[in-house]
C-alpha cells in the first residue's frame, strides 16, 4: 500500500502520518521528491482499510501494489534511482560502461586492457577473479590473488572495479576492496547470500537467471534492498531458450520493461548473451537505443588464447570503435557518460 501526501507537506505531518501508520504493525519507506512525498507500507496491509488514512487533510490518496515487490516498485519510488558506485553515476540518465576480460589472467595483462578501456570511454573495469563454471574441470579463476591485480590495475588506471561475489566467505574483503560488487546468474536466488548484501555498503550487480521470469528477478533485488542496502543495480545477460545457435537470448524487452516497473537502474550484458564476438557491437547498440543504463562488455587483447570465453571477447579496437557509436546514440536518447 502506498500513501501520497499532498504536496509541500510538513515534515511534522510527514511524522504523524507515519507514526499512524507504524501502530497498524506496519514498517515505512519514505521516498521525498521536490513537492510531493510518497510513503510506501511494508507489511501485510491486506486487513488494513486504506479509508483510516484518506481520511488525513494531509492525504492525498491510498494505492494498492499488486506485486509483491514494495522497495524495488517504481511506484513506490517514482523517479530513477541514480546508483553512485565510486563516483560513476548509473542510472536517471548516467550510463555506466564497463569493460575487461572475463577472467583476470596476469596484471600485465588487466593493466594493458584497462588502460585501452578506459582511453575508450569506459568508466569502470570488469573482471573475474573467482569463476563460477558449469564444468569443474574448467579455469576457476586466480581467486584472491585475481582480486589484488585488480585492485592493483586500479590503483594505477583510476577505473573503480567490477567482480563476481560467489558466496559470503569473502564478503568482508569485497566489501572493502570492491566498488561494484557482482552477483552471477547462478546466485540471483541464493537467497541467504542476498541477505547478507544487505548488510555491506557497496552497491550491488545483480544479473538475471538463466530461467528467472521479471518479478523472480526483481524479487531477488527486493532481497538485499529489504535487508538494507538499496543500490541495486540490474544486469541483463540473456536467458535460457530453445535457441542454442547462440549462447543465450538476449531480453531486450527487459530495459522497458523494467523501467515500467522499477525504479532500478539496468545494465545489459551483450557478451555472455549471445556467446560470440560478432553480436557484441549489434546488440549493444540496440540496448542503449532502448534505454539501457549501461553496457558490461568483454574485452581481451588476445581473445584467441583467453582462459575464459574468448569467443566473446572485443579486442580493444573493435571496443573503441564500438563505443564511438555507442556515445553518439546515447546522446540521441538523452544519455550521459560521466
Amino acid at each position: 500500500m502506498i500513501i501520497v501526501l499532498k504536496p509541500h507537506t510538513s515534515e511534522e505531518n510527514i511524522s504523524r502520518v507515519e507514526n499512524q501508520i507504524k501502530k497498524k504493525g506496519l514498517d515505512t519507506h519514505i521516498v521525498r521528491g521536490t513537492e510531493m512525498t510518497i510513503i510506501g507500507c511494508i507489511g501485510d496491509t491486506t486487513l488494513i482499510d486504506p479509508r483510516l488514512f484518506e481520511v488525513d487533510s494531509c492525504v492525498d490518496k491510498v494505492m494498492h501494489v499488486q506485486e509483491p515487490y514494495k522497495l524495488a516498485n517504481r511506484a513506490f519510488h517514482p523517479e530513477d534511482s541514480v546508483i553512485d558506485v565510486s563516483g560513476v553515476k548509473i542510472g536517471g540518465g548516467h550510463m555506466g560502461l564497463i569493460a575487461g576480460p572475463c577472467s583476470v589472467e596476469t596484471f600485465d595483462q588487466v593493466l594493458s586492457i584497462a588502460k585501452d578501456a578506459k582511453a575508450s570511454g569506459a568508466n569502470l573495469l570488469r573482471g573475474g577473479a573467482f569463476k563460477p563454471r558449469t564444468s569443474p574441470y574448467s579455469f576457476q579463476g586466480l581467486g584472491l590473488k585475481g582480486l589484488e591485480i585488480l585492485c592493483a590495475v586500479k590503483e594505477e588506471v583510476g577505473l573503480p572495479i567490477v567482480t563476481e561475489l560467489m558466496s559470503t566467505e569473502y564478503l568482508d574483503i569485497f566489501n572493502e576492496k570492491v566498488d561494484l560488487i557482482q552477483i552471477g546468474a547462478r546466485n540471483m536466488q541464493n537467497f541467504d547470500l542476498l541477505k547478507q548484501l544487505g548488510q555491506v555498503e557497496r552497491p550491488i550487480l545483480l544479473k538475471r537467471g538463466l530461467n528467472a521470469t521479471y518479478e523472480e528477478w526483481v524479487m531477488s533485488a527486493e532481497y538485499i534492498m529489504a535487508s538494507g542496502n538499496e543500490n541495486v543495480i540490474l544486469c541483463e545477460r540473456g536467458i535460457r531458450t530453445f535457441e542454442t545457435f547462440t549462447r543465450n537470448t538476449l531480453d531486450l524487452q527487459s530495459i522497458p520493461v523494467l523501467r515500467k516497473k522499477t525504479h532500478l537502474p539496468v545494465v545489459i550484458d551483450p557478451s555472455h548473451a549471445g556467446g560470440k564476438w560478432w553480436l557484441v557491437e549489434p546488440m549493444a547498440k540496440a540496448a542503449v537505443a532502448a534505454g539501457a543504463d549501461g553496457l558490461m562488455i568483454e574485452v581481451h587483447n588476445d581473445p584467441e588464447n583467453a582462459l575464459c570465453d574468448g569467443a566473446q571477447s572485443l579486442k580493444p579496437a573493435k571496443y573503441d570503435n564500438l563505443l564511438k557509436q555507442v556515445k553518439q546514440i546515447a546522446q540521441v536518447v538523452g544519455k550521459v557518460i560521466s
